[in-house]
């Protein structure tokens, strides 16, 4: 099928004049360099937070495997977003900061890549599965843990260039 201009929806890239999704060719784009960045957090009980920093969770040390997670996501975005295009990622680097204040451990990934298209998506899927990880293996100790706040933070690249959210504070305050 030929790409199609929406008429009804001119600003969704993904959907054709009869409100069809479909996938964005990309291939007249030149490749170029991009990065990403996402944070998001899980909030939970002071004693959960306490335990994942002792590293007293039955299932294992917590940010150990919500790091792998988190890697993994990004790099099989692809395999459970439909519209992703399937990217070589040249990188990704996940953080974690345990804030006591506020009772949650803080999450950041950076993406990057030489591609045609962004990597917004892919460090979004890896700060949401880093928090789902979290919650997954802390869920025996604390069932009202909350996942939130998962956004994009920073990308830089391609034709639109840079995006940097507003009133976005310093990592790890």
């Amino acid at each position: 099928m030929l790409k199609q201009e929406s008429t009804a929806h001119p600003k969704l890239t993904h959907m054709d004049a009869e409100g069809r999704a479909y996938m964005v060719d990309v291939s007249a784009k030149q490749p170029s360099m991009r990065i990403a960045v996402a944070r998001g957090w899980v909030r939970m009980s002071a004693e959960t937070l306490r335990l994942i920093e002792n590293r007293e969770v039955k299932k294992g040390d917590v940010l150990a495997v919500a790091q792998v997670a988190a890697i993994m996501a990004a790099k099989r975005t692809p395999d459970i977003i439909p519209m992703c295009h399937q990217l070589i990622i040249s990188g990704v680097e996940v953080r974690f900061c345990l804030n006591f204040k506020q009772n949650r451990v803080e999450i950041e990934a950076t993406v990057r890549t030489s591609s045609r298209t962004g990597v917004e998506i892919e460090a979004l899927t890896a700060v949401a599965v880093a928090g789902l990880t979290i919650y997954d293996m802390c869920k025996s100790a604390d069932r009202g843990m909350v996942v939130g706040d998962v956004r994009l933070v920073m990308k830089r690249g391609g034709k639109s260039g840079v995006f940097a959210r507003d009133g976005e504070e310093e990592w790890g305050k």
